[in-house]
């Protein structure tokens, strides 16, 4: 067994060797240069660092396992990894049968620059039909960016924006929250358009000024918020969460919820599933995908179905 580790932050290797002592794999660190090079790939650490790599672990194809040992594990909680110790178990039941695998799916986001039918920006999205990928199709991915989580525009952006500033040991333990409240002091919501596929056009789904607009791929991200409790992984659709119409007060009042999937219930919540979407904003935004500045609106984000490769406990 050839076997490649990855060390993002937060990892070491005193933990990798335990996964060295699990098996006589031959061991090399780094990404692989081919898909010849290895015939496994071990991840160690976080959301922020799984997105970091993920353009690479699709080309290669490669089984990846994901070892949670960063500040955000969301996605490794979200495919049943909620620690390394479930992680050597997944990692020791591969090596025995090769039978613990599933693909899932990842979103794709693309900048745009041209004008979407309907907008009032000039630097908006193109206006060519949607065409729908097939199951096994992967979208175009020069200029474009995978995400394993979610990403979103607008108060959820500028918390990941005060999240990154403060030390990554508190990020881990309440970070969220505690960002939350310095980037609401200074947020107003800002006017948003979200456009879906219809037929052979884009229609426009929502047009008002929006505190968040959230697109996910896993039920939870931000360290343990369920901002998308019907989200699954094989689907081939993205959950859209939209919150718009609620006062400062009211954000904070009903921010809880978020944590157990009941915002859903607050009539200023939108939620819906697609495949594909646009988001065009009144004055650019930043865009963060998985605690990661991505790139500005406007932006097109769709699902890449069956993307990645997962050993699963």
């Amino acid at each position: 067994m050839r076997a490649a580790a990855i060390l993002g932050l937060g990892s070491s290797e005193k933990l990798l060797r335990l996964f060295h002592k699990a098996s006589s794999a031959d061991w090399t660190l780094g990404v692989p240069l081919t898909p010849s090079s290895a015939e496994a790939i071990l991840l160690f650490g976080g959301d922020g660092t799984i997105h970091r790599h993920l353009k690479v672990l699709v080309q290669l194809g490669l089984p990846v396992l994901i070892v949670p040992c960063g500040s955000g594990n969301d996605f490794a909680n979200s495919i049943g990894i909620p620690s390394p110790v479930h992680a050597l178990a997944a990692w020791q039941k591969f090596l025995q049968r090769k039978d613990n695998l599933r693909q899932i799916d990842l979103g794709v986001i693309r900048p745009l620059h041209k004008q979407i039918p309907g907008s009032t920006s000039t630097d908006t999205a193109d206006d060519s039909a949607p065409s729908q990928h097939s199951r096994n199709s992967k979208p175009e991915t020069q200029n474009s960016f995978y995400f394993c989580c979610a990403g979103g525009a607008g108060l959820d952006a500028s918390i990941a924006r005060a999240a990154n500033q403060i030390p990554r040991w508190l990020r881990g333990n309440g970070g969220y929250v505690l960002s939350l409240l310095a980037a609401l002091v200074s947020y107003r919501p800002i006017q948003t358009k979200i456009f879906i596929p219809q037929s052979q056009a884009w229609e426009l789904k929502l047009d008002s000024p929006a505190f968040a607009a959230v697109f996910a791929n896993t039920p939870r991200y931000g360290g343990g918020m369920q901002i998308a409790p019907r989200a699954q992984l094989d689907d081939g659709l993205l959950d859209l969460c939209i919150v718009s119409g609620l006062s400062k007060t009211k954000v904070l009042r009903f921010f809880p919820k978020v944590f157990s999937g009941r915002h859903l219930e607050i009539p200023e919540v939108a939620y819906f599933q697609t495949a594909r979407l646009r988001v065009e904003t009144e004055i650019p935004q930043d865009v963060y995908a998985d605690g990661e500045f991505v790139c500005r609106t406007p932006i097109e984000v769709s699902a890449a179905p069956r993307a990645l490769r997962i050993i699963r406990p």
